[in-house]
Formats: C-alpha cells, structure tokens, sequence
C-alpha cells in the first residue's frame, strides 16, 4: 500500500502534482474505517444503500470507492457510475470488501499534526453540509440528477482535503495567508503558495481516474452558468460562508443568488436552507 506523502514545498507543475496525488494513499476518517470492519464480520446481511449511506458521509471514502468502479468498467459497455449507490451496484457487495481491506485513517496519518487535522476535519464538514444543501436545491428543482449533483457537491474540495493529508505545512501557509487578509481568494491564496490552483488539480486528478464526465462536469466552476453546477456551486459557496455561523458578510449575496436558483422570495429561501441544514 503506497505510503502517505508529506510534502513541504510546491511541486514544479501541475502534471507533479497530479504524479504524487494519484499515486499517494488516501486515508478515510477512522468512524467509516471502523464502521467498514464492523459490516465485514456480517457481510451477508450487508446492502448496497445501506454500505452506501455510511460511506457517504465521507467524501474521500466516497472518492476511492467511485474512482474504483470507474477504472472497472473502463472499456466496458456499461452506465457510468457517479454516486456510490452506484458504484456498489457494480462492485456487488462481496468483491467491494475484497477491493477495500482495513482503511488507513486520516487521524493516524495526522496524529503529529493537530492543526492539520483540524484544518481537514473543518473541509470535510464543510463539504458533508454542501452535500446536503446541493440536495436539498436539486430535489426543490426536481432535478433526475438529484443524487449525482449530491455526489459532486460531496467531492467538490477533494483536492483541498488530499493537500492538508499530504502537504500540510503547505495548506497551513495558504489558511495564514487568507486568516491575514480576508479579502484574499482562496485561488490567489493558493497560486501563492502552491504555484497552481486546486481546482485545476483537481480537475486533473479526476481525468487521470476516470470519473464519470457528468460528475466532472457538474464539479467543475467554468460551467456556472449551467443550473447544476450552480446548484453545487452555490451549496459549496454557502457552506463555506456558514461554517463559523450564518452571520458572514457574504450570506446575503449567497441568499439572493439562491433565492433565484430556486425561484423563491429570499424569505422562503432561508426558512428553507435553515430545513436544509
């Protein structure tokens, strides 16, 4: 099993990045690794949806099982799996538990770096509660994609969370470098520091495992004015802005815009993400 990086510098280019993320261990949080073992001993009692709904409450484990069944039916005729319901479909439950041994943590691959881990545990709430929210503005909108868009919202900061695991120092200079100035973002922040912005990497690494193009695409903030990507868009801007409470200068503008995704009074809107959350 490759060994977790610890980098301490930028890499040289994009294409370095992508090399040593690809190529690195990813580490889940150590609930679902517990949870996984305690679901092997009873296996046979063991569904999709229910393996589903506890693995997607973490958006790394959710990334390696999706990135998994999507180098499985490279080359074969068969639907693209972009959520991972989907994914275990595919997998069937016996062959998903020989794929996934025991999970290496993020608790024990940072346990020497106690800001880290409280920067990556405040990314992967974040990213859990724009998950709801992106639901929440899917199923308003009646979207049949409802459970993808859920996914992309899931994922749509993989590639900050993989930075924190396996370039910490890195992620704690560009989190100083925006606690100074608040008006700095978060793209600068990291063009700053890490030569490259992590939506680019991210976009890369997606390429690079073959996830599913409708995933990429509904991940991806160049598409924003196609309503799915706003969904995720605006449910990642939100939780972001509300992660310290729902008093940050930037909520009434998230407020408006969503109001107008969802064709409601802005009244309407909060009572609802207030449900939502």
């Amino acid at each position: 099993m490759p060994a977790p990086l610890r980098l301490t510098r930028p890499l040289p280019s994009l294409d370095a990045w992508v090399e040593a993320f690809a190529n690195a261990e990813i580490p889940v949080l150590a609930e679902t690794a517990e949870a996984l073992e305690l679901m092997r001993a009873t296996e046979d009692d063991v569904d999709a949806h229910g393996l589903a709904e506890m693995i997607s409450t973490d958006p790394l484990m959710s990334l390696k099982v999706i990135a998994h069944a999507s180098e499985l039916k490279r080359g074969r005729l068969m639907a693209d799996t972009e959520t991972v319901t989907a994914a275990l479909v595919l997998m069937g439950i016996t062959p998903f538990f020989r794929a996934f041994g025991p999970q290496p943590t993020m608790e024990a691959a940072l346990a020497d770096h106690e800001d880290a881990l409280m920067g990556l545990s405040r990314v992967m709430q974040r990213a859990e509660r724009a998950s709801r929210f992106a639901l929440g503005f899917a199923a308003h909108r009646a979207d049949p994609d409802a459970a993808v868009i859920h996914s992309a919202a899931l994922l749509h900061d993989f590639a900050e969370m993989l930075l924190w695991l396996h370039a910490p120092a890195l992620a704690l200079q560009i989190a100083a470098l925006q606690d100074a100035d608040h008006s700095l973002r978060s793209a600068a922040a990291q063009r700053q520091v890490l030569g490259i912005e992590l939506a680019d990497l991210e976009q890369a690494l997606m390429q690079r495992w073959h996830l599913p193009d409708l995933l990429m695409r509904i991940t991806n903030d160049k598409h924003a004015r196609d309503p799915q990507v706003r969904c995720v868009h605006l449910a990642v801007r939100l939780a972001r802005h509300t992660a310290r409470g729902w008093d940050d200068a930037g909520v009434p503008d998230d407020l408006h815009d969503i109001a107008e995704l969802l064709n409601l009074s802005e009244t309407h809107a909060l009572k609802l993400l207030h449900e939502f959350d």
